[in-house]
């Protein structure tokens, strides 16, 4: 199979799909990877080391125009809609609840694109997601403390403390992976934190990997209200796969909030939990909001390429090698994950909760694909 990966052209986006030695792999394999030209400079790998493990290096209009799976690492922008066709499959983060254009784009062009973040096992598990929630879960709890400082608009607050002072006080919502590693991050730095969570069993988790370190608290309205009013810092950690984000902080509980704490909304890319929330770039990443910091950045792994590329590559490549290896629908016939992870087949959206969020027909991929074992 012809596989493509495409250089990102969304705005402060450094990260690529694929890394040299998951080049290798693929070749190795028998496939041809052709690498858009500079795709991987963003991530410390030149055009040289992908074409010393026998990847062809392309432009972008050959890449488009001759692969037959095509990966990313975000969701097509304008620019790029232009490009989808219908005997392409495109494998990337999509987060298409939260932008309707780019669904309708697909849905039309006849494209079927398989979202790494709904690959979803049958123990719930979201094995592609993981390892972006992972750094975003870190990044969050630094981005946190450093938006604390005062000449950036912050509380003037160090979030550790020091001996004599108080540390100041990180509210996570959502204790999933991205609520963990923040917590995880913020308690090195010495902070109090707290942790809001749905799920008592991963209450009693969370309970026994950290130690009792933390606060756990069972989410509701008026315990999030009371939470972020004494928070330095919230982190917003709620994902509903391949749905929008539920709206958990409202524009009057930040009014509630000290002057100069900041909001890391993580969920952003499904909407965000905030009413207040829009996406950022890692060029332009807060605003203020009632006294509040926002720091909404839509890719925030990306910030740092090196460590997320290897990541992301780590997870995605058994599938890549399965979708190439027996094609898209022998693929999705063998792993019932994968085809959880198509939202968009030959002009249908089959992901119900993507159909729901923009009011179009929802078609079950098995009506399509006419396989029993999907």
């Amino acid at each position: 199979m012809r596989i493509g990966v495409a250089k990102e052209i969304k705005p402060d986006e450094y990260r690529v799909a694929l890394t040299p030695a998951g080049a290798r792999e693929l070749g190795q394999r028998g496939h041809d990877v052709l690498v858009e030209r500079g795709a991987g400079i963003g991530s410390q790998f030149g055009d040289a080391a992908y074409e010393a493990v026998g990847a062809r290096i392309v432009s972008v209009d050959e890449v488009w125009a001759e692969s037959e799976l095509l990966l990313k690492v975000k969701e097509p922008i304008a620019p790029e809609y232009t490009r989808l066709r219908d005997d392409l499959v495109l494998f990337t983060y999509l987060h298409l609840a939260a932008d309707e254009p780019l669904t309708r784009a697909l849905v039309e062009s006849g494209i079927a694109a398989v979202a790494y973040e709904t690959v979803e096992a049958d123990d719930r598990r979201l094995p592609l997601l993981a390892p972006m929630s992972e750094v975003a879960g870190r990044l969050a709890a630094q981005a946190g403390a450093y938006f604390l400082e005062k000449p950036l608009g912050g509380r003037g607050l160090l979030l550790g403390g020091v001996a004599g002072v108080a540390p100041g006080h990180v509210v996570v919502i959502g204790g999933g992976i991205v609520g963990y590693n923040a917590a995880v991050i913020a308690l090195g730095l010495g902070a109090q934190v707290t942790i809001l969570e749905r799920s008592l069993d991963r209450m009693r988790h969370l309970e026994e990997i950290l130690s009792g370190r933390v606060s756990l608290l069972m989410s509701s309205t008026l315990q999030i209200e009371e939470s972020v009013a004494h928070a330095d810092v919230v982190i917003g950690a709620v994902l509903i796969p391949g749905a929008l984000a539920p709206k958990l902080v409202t524009r009057s509980m930040l009014r509630g909030m000290r002057e100069g704490a900041v909001l890391c909304d993580v969920a952003i890319d499904q909407g965000g939990v905030a009413e207040t929330s829009r996406p950022t770039t890692h060029s332009e990443p807060v605003y203020a909001e009632e006294g509040v910091t926002h720091y909404c950045v839509a890719n925030m792994p990306g910030a740092v390429p090196i460590t997320s590329t290897k990541a992301l590559t780590n997870a995605t490549l058994p599938y890549v090698e399965l979708i190439a290896d027996h094609g898209l629908r022998d693929a999705v016939a063998r792993d019932r994950a994968l085809a959880r992870g198509v939202n968009v087949f030959a002009g249908s959206v089959t992901y119900e909760a993507i159909a729901d969020a923009h009011g179009l027909e929802y078609t079950p991929l098995e009506n399509i694909l006419r396989l029993s074992a999907v």
